[in-house]
């Protein structure tokens, strides 16, 4: 249902193949955007194709739901692209102005660069996209490593971000390196390894699982196969983070199955996954220092942190 704007496909393997490729080879850069293009024709909600030019290359973006919504960002975690968001976005799209980021250095159709986390450089990334969607300030979901970035943009841009609604946020907490650990024996088993440490990241399938949800697993499948994770150690939020904890004001509760969003506001916007630790088992609302509030959620059981998944592990999450 999406239509096509400055969606070049070949432009974008050609762009992710060279000497420091995300990719392991231009056959499995060629396969896997084959396949997410296919994904995004099946997006619920009429949406543009949008590609803005950034100081890291070009960022791909879907974008619906009313023009003169609030907008709503939305950033995917490591080793994920927008079409994590399909099962969301026909929901969020009737309240808000939503726009799917590919994050760069990932496996969707954004450029392959990788600047240091550690520095301002995705800050400055984001700068860029805003400015190019026309968006002064925003709310934010971030699942992983989308919730580290959005997060990071909050400390460091607090006057671009009204609301903020993190799910399994990378950067806060203990980081646990179990499944990197399991992945060094898992791999070398090819398909059969690669579905034992999706299982142990996120917990086995449910039996219930459609086809749809069966197909989107071997997506996933298909693109630890492909794709080349992050290696770097994430760094940990301090004393900069806390203070954005302690503007929040309503305490935690047991997040609902897909809570209705009022207008536009945040308070329900996330809700629990089907797959233990797939993004909104943690979910953590903030008032962020430019004023916006957001609801505070955690699922009963779980701790504020990053869940491994396919976003990907806490040192390259």
């Amino acid at each position: 249902m999406s239509s096509h704007r400055h969606a070049d496909l070949g432009h974008t393997v050609a762009g992710s193949t060279g000497m420091n490729s995300v990719y392991t080879s231009a056959e499995g850069a060629r396969i896997l955007a084959q396949q997410y293009t296919a994904l995004l024709d099946q997006w619920p909600v009429p949406a543009e194709r949008i590609r803005v030019p950034t100081r890291q290359g070009e960022t791909f973006v879907m974008a619906g739901g009313p023009k003169e919504a609030t907008p709503l960002i939305l950033l995917h975690g490591s080793g994920a692209n927008a079409a994590m968001w399909r099962d969301d976005v026909a929901l969020w799209a009737q309240h808000f102005r939503v726009y799917a980021v590919d994050l760069i250095g990932e496996p969707g159709l954004s450029a392959p660069s990788r600047p240091a986390l550690d520095s301002d450089a995705h800050a400055q990334w984001l700068d860029d996209v805003l400015e190019a969607l026309a968006v002064r300030s925003a709310a934010f979901v971030g699942t992983s490593l989308g919730g580290w970035l959005a997060l990071d943009y909050a400390i460091r841009r607090p006057e671009r971000v009204d609301r903020l609604a993190l799910r399994c946020p990378s950067g806060i907490g203990r980081q646990k390196m179990g499944v990197l650990a399991a992945s060094v024996f898992l791999l070398p088993f090819g398909h059969r390894g690669r579905r034992t440490m999706l299982n142990l990241a996120l917990g086995p399938a449910p039996s219930e699982a459609t086809a749809r949800e069966r197909a989107f697993g071997e997506y996933v499948l298909l693109i630890h196969k492909h794709f080349r994770p992050r290696r770097e150690k994430l760094p940990v939020f301090g004393d900069s983070a806390r203070r954005i904890w302690r503007r929040c004001r309503l305490p935690a509760r047991t997040a609902g199955p897909r809570p209705e969003l009022r207008g536009g506001d945040l308070h329900h916007a996330v809700g629990p996954s089907r797959r233990r630790g797939a993004g909104g088992r943690a979910v953590l609302g903030v008032r962020t220092p430019a004023g916006g509030e957001v609801s505070r959620q955690a699922a009963a059981g779980e701790g504020v942190g990053h869940r491994g998944g396919p976003e990907g592990s806490q040192t390259g999450a």
